[in-house]
């Protein structure tokens, strides 16, 4: 197994692993909150991780119009997002994997951008456009809900990958 050091931007930080989780989402407070900020205090012995969520009016005009439209709109919104860094789309058709091939996903990379699409999901050419395309569950689920699924396995993926007793 590859162990990961600890992630301390101020002395390493170019060996911190930077993760950003962006997705089409309404900036509100919600219930998960707490548990979206003690996933991510958990997760930075491991790795820098960033939240964006975004939803311009170009998207809420899409949203009034037509799927296509809405999902051209994500595209725009999100394509600037696609960087140097290994990019990953969840998506309903996307790839179902173990959190051992997950924890895979996380080790010799520098960064990890997860994109989650808005209510009308994403072009074909947008996941295409991504290294790889994950399912987190057959079931339909809330973007909340989600979230808190993506970072639980991202903390496993580390504790997989450290040999550390959360994953037993």
């Amino acid at each position: 197994m590859i162990g990961l050091s600890m992630c301390d931007t101020r002395w390493l930080p170019e060996v911190c692993l930077k993760i950003s989780l962006i997705s089409i989402a309404k900036k509100e407070r919600t219930i998960y909150d707490p548990l979206y900020g003690e996933l991510i205090k958990m997760l930075s012995r491991f790795a820098q991780v960033e939240e964006l969520e975004l939803f311009p009016k170009e998207v809420l005009k899409a949203h009034t119009q037509s799927t296509a439209i809405a999902q051209a709109s994500y595209t725009s919104v999100l394509t600037p997002y696609l960087s140097k860094g290994y990019n990953v789309a969840l998506h309903p058709a996307g790839k179902n994997i173990d959190s051992i091939e997950f924890s895979k996903l996380l080790s010799d990379k520098m960064s990890l951008n997860f994109f989650v699409g808005g209510a009308y999901g994403f072009e074909e050419d947008f996941v295409a456009s991504c290294h790889q395309a994950l399912s987190l569950s057959t079931l339909t689920m809330s973007h909340k809900i989600a979230k808190a699924v993506l970072l639980e396995q991202i903390y496993r993926g580390f504790t997989i990958l450290n040999a550390h007793p959360y994953h037993k």
